[in-house]
């Protein structure tokens, strides 16, 4: 059997897996932990910051590709929904791609997919947004 090219890779395999995917999540929720531009948003989260790791993580698993579990542990979820009690306008969506942008930057993805991967998290965002 030949080795898949890496084009032809999913995401979630660029990544490494449920690990690598994890590890993408985990960074993106440290920065917006840490990062003094991104404080907004993370007042919009609770305290503590494991379980929407997990979730999220759980989420991004199937989304890039990997296997489809958040329904099964967390029910169905319809993005746009889930954000709508929160005010999130272009300034919460910019900072939410700056902690993604820096996590996928300490991926070993190539250029090329992070920005196919930005640009499907942007279009994501702004999905999610309530106000302008």
């Amino acid at each position: 059997m030949e080795p898949v090219a890496e084009e032809e890779k999913t995401p979630y395999e660029l990544l490494g897996g449920d690990e690598g995917v994890r590890a993408l999540t985990a960074d993106f929720y440290g920065l917006m932990d840490t990062l003094a531009e991104a404080a907004p948003i993370r007042a919009m989260h609770k305290g503590d910051l494991s379980e929407m790791t997990d979730k999220l993580g759980t989420f991004l698993i199937g989304w890039l590709g990997g296997a489809q579990r958040y329904q099964e542990r967390f029910g169905r979820v319809i993005i746009p929904l889930a954000h709508k009690p929160f005010a999130i306008g272009p300034s919460e969506r910019d900072q939410w791609l700056m902690c993604m942008h820096g996590a996928l930057e300490k991926t070993s993805l190539d250029a090329s997919m992070k920005a196919r991967l930005i640009d499907s998290f942007g279009r994501m965002a702004e999905m999610c947004r309530t106000k302008d």
